[in-house]
């Protein structure tokens, strides 16, 4: 084993993980407030947008993450072309974010869902009873609490976005797993750039989930 020649690749190596993090806040980012959208939908009075939320949500839960990618990437150039009349590249990097986005956005739905029906419906009617509206209740009363509540799980589950970037190699990324696997393949060390690899994801992965373990007691209080 030589892992001398990691460190020559270290600047290569940083401009994967920059792409990793880059797919991975944009994605979270956009699956949270995509996400909040559809919780409130599928707490909605109306039954027709309650069900569409909820479709929505059981299909992208129901098919694996590398399906979601492929299907972008490949498809929706198809459907830009069919709306626009012309081609329209959007490139791996979109099609990525939009896949992350869209899928995260079924998860990050149930734990906002979960979080505003932890809070008390005595606190909705009294809101109610002071004439607010519906958004204004949620906005100012409902939201900021079940947040609080859920930070934990939101972390979470973007540490586990954090790790499914690395499916971003079937559409052609480099992020941080494929900077580290081709470096290996060019100075004929791919074993060595893995091992590197793969102690650089579980120190960042564990390390986040200390902080969400600490910020679980502390909101507890």
């Amino acid at each position: 084993m030589d892992f001398s020649g990691v460190i020559p690749a270290i600047p290569g190596l940083w401009n994967g993980m920059v792409m990793t993090l880059q797919l991975m806040v944009m994605g979270v980012v956009g699956g949270i407030t995509l996400g909040t959208l559809l919780a409130l939908m599928r707490l909605s009075s109306s039954k027709w947008m309650s069900r569409i939320a909820g479709a929505y949500v059981n299909y992208f839960r129901s098919i694996p993450l590398l399906l979601v990618i492929t299907w972008f990437y490949l498809a929706v150039p198809f459907v830009l072309r069919w709306i626009t009349g012309q081609d329209t590249p959007i490139g791996a990097f979109t099609s990525c974010v939009v896949a992350f986005m869209m899928f995260e956005a079924a998860y990050f739905c149930e734990i906002v869902r979960a979080g505003v029906q932890s809070i008390s419906r005595g606190q909705m009617g009294a809101a109610q009873a002071l004439g607010m509206t519906y958004g204004q209740l949620m906005r100012l009363i409902i939201l900021p609490q079940a947040f609080r509540k859920m930070t934990p799980l939101l972390l979470q589950q973007s540490i586990i976005l954090f790790q499914d970037t690395s499916l971003v190699y079937t559409v052609g990324l480099v992020d941080f797993l494929n900077s580290a696997r081709s470096s290996g393949d060019i100075i004929g060390r791919s074993n060595e750039f893995l091992i590197v690899a793969g102690l650089v994801y579980f120190t960042i992965s564990f390390a986040a989930s200390r902080l969400v373990m600490l910020m679980q007691k502390r909101l507890a209080v």
